[in-house]
């Protein structure tokens, strides 16, 4: 039975959400069609302590509000732009804490998914190109259409959702972040949460 997640999932501590959210499946209803992957990798960001959020040191801005305001909305924002990324608000109101959807495994409508990144179906993909399908939050943000249209989304009432099917058969890693060298000792956190062995994991 698939069940949307609810606001009480997302107002607990975003470690711990970072961890809970793998094995979950990210939905982007669009077009008619449920385009989903099952989360395999994550990153927490706990905002004004760690010096790799975009909320560090309370740093307010048109583009942070959102991780502000209530718990269980999208955050997706731009890098290098010209990729989009999807992160999870969590924790209480004026709590600017977020977790990063790092990578996914494509579960419905996968032909779909693989035209939107490659315009071609997932047949028609060589193996790199399955290996680099949605192992990375630009890839699959690109694979499942979510763009800066789907920022401040409301995940427990809109088309873009995450649900629980009781996939528990898997053992969690953690490791350090992606990208984040800049941050000082904040670049040594063990905040980076991957299902071990799984072939989308962007970082092994």
């Amino acid at each position: 039975m698939l069940k949307r997640l609810q606001r009480n999932f997302y107002s607990k501590d975003t470690l711990s959400i970072a961890k809970n959210l793998l094995g979950k499946i990210l939905v982007h209803e669009i077009n008619g069609k449920k385009l989903s992957g099952r989360i395999v990798e994550t990153e927490a960001y706990k905002g004004i302590m760690d010096k790799a959020a975009h909320s560090y040191m309370n740093k307010r801005t048109k583009r942070t509000e959102v991780m502000y305001g209530p718990c269980g909305f999208s955050y997706v924002f731009m890098i290098y732009g010209m990729y989009h990324c999807f992160n999870v608000v969590t924790e209480d109101e004026d709590i600017p804490e977020a977790v990063l959807v790092r990578a996914i495994e494509p579960v419905h409508h996968i032909d779909d998914i693989s035209l939107n990144r490659y315009k071609k179906k997932f047949a028609h993909l060589n193996k790199n190109e399955i290996k680099n399908l949605t192992n990375g939050p630009g890839k699959l943000c690109k694979a499942l259409l979510i763009d800066k249209n789907q920022n401040q989304k409301d995940l427990c009432n809109s088309n873009l959702y995450i649900e629980d099917d009781n996939f528990k058969d898997f053992k969690i890693k953690s490791a350090k972040r992606i990208g984040v060298d800049y941050a000082g000792d904040a670049a040594d956190y063990l905040w980076r949460f991957y299902i071990e062995n799984n072939f989308y994991v962007s970082v092994k």
